[in-house]
C-alpha cells in the first residue's frame, strides 16, 4: 500500500505504483482541476506541490505530476490547485484576476500552483524569484505580462517575512489554508508509522528514479511494470564532501545540486549553468543518476561530469565496481553497466583555486529545452602557459564525450588567440554529428567551435574577442 497525505486527507491506494500523480487525482480522486497537457513535463498545466520531512524539516517543491509516479509519493503530502483553495480567492489567485493574467484558464492552475510553492519556499520575496517560480509554466494565449505583474503582487506578499516558518507565515496571512501549518506533525506521524520507504525490491524491474525521461518515453508501459523506485532510497541521496573529493548519491535531485553549499562554494556560477537545464519543477524531481544512465547524447550533466573526470559507482545488489564516467558510454545508449546494475554515486575531485571550469548550451530556446549542441571545459593555466585541459561536447558524436584530440592539441600551449583557434580545427577531428531536428551536421560542427571560443571568452576575458570571432 502507498500512504500519502493529499490535500487534507489521508490517502492509502493499493494501485499500481507506476500510475502517475496526475492520474490519480483526476480518474481515482475526481480532482480535475490538475490538467493533462502534454503528458512530457513542458506545458506544467499539471504542477502539484510536494511536501516532505525526509531533510528534518517540512519542504515543499513543485512537480509535474504527469510524470511523477505514486510510488515516489509514499509518505509526502500531495497538494493540488483544490488543496489551497478557500472560502473566497486566495491572494494568489486574487492577483490572477486582478491582472487579467488568466484568459482560457487551461493553464491558470499550474501557474498559481507554482507561485504557491515559491510561497511556501524560503527564497527571497523578489520579483526575479517570482518569475523563476513560473520557469515550467506556458501559456498558449493570455501573453506573459499580465502573468509577470500577478507573480509581483505575489512577491509583496511575502515582503514581511523574515524567519518565519513559510508554512506559518503563508498559514497566518491567510495566502494558503490554515492547515499548512499542521502538516509537518502529520507528515512525522505518518512517517513513523510507515517504518521505512516503501518496499520495491524487485532484482530485475524497471528502474525509475525521478521518472522525467522515461516516462515520457513509456508512460503507459510502466503504469503495470514492476518498479525499484529509486528517488527516495536514503542510500542513494547526499552530496558529500571529504578532503578535495565530492560524492554526489545518484538520487539527488538537480535542485539538490543547486542548493548544496559545497557546489556554490566551487562552482559559483553553477545556479547559472542550471538554469538553462529543464525548468524548476524538472529540476525538482529529476535525478542526476538518471541523467547520466538515460545516456543521452546531449545529456548536459554527464557533459558537465565528463570534463571534470569524474569516476561512478555501480552496484548490482551483491558488490560495487567504479569506473570513469567517460568509460560508460560504449555506443548510442549503450551503457557499460550490467541490468541488475544500478549506480550508486558520482565522485570527482573539486577544483583547486587555479582550476578554471565552464558550461555551455546552445538549444532552440534558452530554456526548458534540449541541447543543440553542449560543452563543458575545465583547464590549469601556469602563467600563460595551458596545463591541463578536460573538454567535453554533446550532440556531436553517438555518445556525450570527451574530446581527447583538442586536449591533447592545447596541453602545454600558451594561452593565445592563435591557439584557440586552431584547438577548434582539432575539435572537428574528435566528432561526428549527424544532421537532425536539432541541427544540420554543419551547423553543429560550427557550434562546437564557437562554444569553445565562448568558453575562453568567459574564462579569460583579457583575451581579444575580436580575434576570436573573425573566424
Amino acid at each position: 500500500m502507498i500512504s500519502f497525505i493529499l490535500n487534507t486527507k489521508d490517502v492509502r491506494t493499493s494501485l499500481p505504483p507506476g500510475t502517475t500523480v496526475l492520474d490519480f487525482v483526476r480518474y481515482h480522486q475526481y480532482l480535475s482541476g490538475t490538467k493533462i497537457g502534454c503528458r512530457e513535463g513542458d506545458c506544467g498545466a499539471c504542477t502539484v506541490l510536494v511536501g516532505d520531512v525526509a531533510t528534518g524539516e517540512l519542504r515543499y517543491r513543485t512537480a509535474t505530476s504527469c510524470l511523477m509516479p505514486l510510488g515516489n509519493v509514499h509518505g509526502k503530502h500531495i497538494v493540488t490547485i483544490e488543496g489551497i483553495n478557500q472560502d473566497e480567492l486566495n491572494p494568489i489567485q486574487q492577483a490572477m484576476v486582478e491582472e487579467s493574467a488568466t484568459q482560457c484558464g487551461f493553464c491558470t492552475p499550474g501557474f498559481v500552483m507554482s507561485l504557491a510553492g515559491f510561497c511556501l519556499s524560503k527564497n527571497a520575496a523578489t520579483i526575479q524569484n517570482a518569475h523563476a517560480a513560473i520557469d515550467g509554466n506556458i501559456c498558449r494565449c493570455t501573453g506573459y505580462k499580465s502573468i509577470e505583474r500577478a507573480a509581483a503582487r505575489v512577491a509583496q506578499l511575502l515582503e514581511s517575512r523574515t524567519n518565519e516558518v513559510p508554512t506559518q507565515f503563508v498559514a497566518d496571512r491567510g495566502i494558503l489554508p490554515g492547515y499548512f501549518s499542521t502538516i509537518e506533525e502529520r507528515l512525522l506521524g505518518l512517517s513513523a508509522h510507515l517504518n521505512g520507504e516503501l518496499r520495491n525490491d524487485f532484482p530485475l524491474a524497471e528502474r525509475v528514479g525521478g521518472g522525467t525521461d522515461v516516462y515520457v518515453q513509456k508512460h503507459d508501459a510502466l503504469k503495470e511494470s514492476s518498479i525499484l523506485f529509486l528517488a527516495e532510497k536514503a542510500s542513494l541521496k547526499g552530496i558529500r564532501q571529504e578532503g578535495n573529493t565530492c560524492d554526489i548519491g545518484a538520487a539527488s535531485t538537480v535542485t539538490d545540486l543547486m542548493e548544496s553549499p559545497i557546489l556554490q562554494r566551487y562552482f559559483p556560477d553553477f545556479k547559472a549553468y542550471t538554469k538553462l537545464i529543464s525548468s524548476t519543477p524538472i529540476r525538482n524531481l529529476a535525478t542526476i543518476g538518471g541523467n547520466l544512465i538515460n545516456a543521452s547524447p546531449i545529456g548536459d550533466f554527464t557533459i558537465v561530469f565528463l570534463a571534470l573526470d569524474a569516476d561512478i559507482t555501480l552496484n548490482d545488489g551483491t558488490q560495487s565496481r567504479s569506473l570513469p564516467l567517460r568509460d560508460l558510454y560504449l555506443g548510442y545508449k549503450t551503457l557499460d553497466r550490467q541490468p541488475e546494475e544500478i549506480l550508486e554515486k558520482i565522485t570527482f575531485d573539486l577544483p583547486s583555486p587555479s582550476s578554471r571550469f565552464n558550461f555551455e548550451k546552445v538549444s532552440k530556446r534558452t530554456h526548458l529545452d534540449i541541447a543543440s549542441v553542449n560543452s563543458a571545459i575545465q583547464l590549469l593555466v601556469d602563467g600563460n602557459l595551458i596545463t591541463s585541459v578536460k573538454l567535453s561536447a554533446g550532440g556531436v558524436a553517438p555518445i556525450p564525450r570527451r574530446l581527447t584530440n583538442t586536449e591533447a592539441f592545447l596541453t602545454g600551449k600558451p594561452l593565445t588567440e592563435a591557439v584557440i583557434l586552431e584547438a577548434t580545427q582539432v575539435a572537428q577531428t574528435d566528432i561526428a554529428p549527424i544532421s537532425d531536428a536539432r541541427g544540420t551536421e554543419a551547423y553543429k560542427r560550427l557550434l562546437l567551435s564557437q562554444l569553445i571560443k565562448a568558453h575562453f571568452i568567459k574564462l579569460f576575458p583579457e583575451l581579444k574577442v575580436e580575434s576570436l570571432l573573425a573566424q
